[in-house]
């Protein structure tokens, strides 16, 4: 079993995942960047991350400047 991440860490491994869209000045998260191995735990990181907006911890706009998605 994978050990849990923590916000930090699911934080710093979604930005690797980061990248430019199609549409002008915008950036998304693309899980198609990860290796089949990286996959479950980019999951992870995403349940962990949007998990602490919804207990208040930040907004959904501190969460996307944390990711480079501002």
């Amino acid at each position: 079993m994978t050990p849990t991440l923590s916000f930090d860490e699911a934080v710093n491994l979604l930005k690797k995942f980061v990248k430019f869209s199609e549409v002008k000045n915008q950036k998304h998260i693309d899980l198609s960047l990860c290796t089949a191995d990286e996959r479950p735990q980019a999951q992870r990181a995403l349940v962990i991350a949007n998990l602490e907006v919804e207990k208040g911890t930040l907004t959904q706009v501190q969460l996307l400047a944390r990711l480079g998605l501002d």
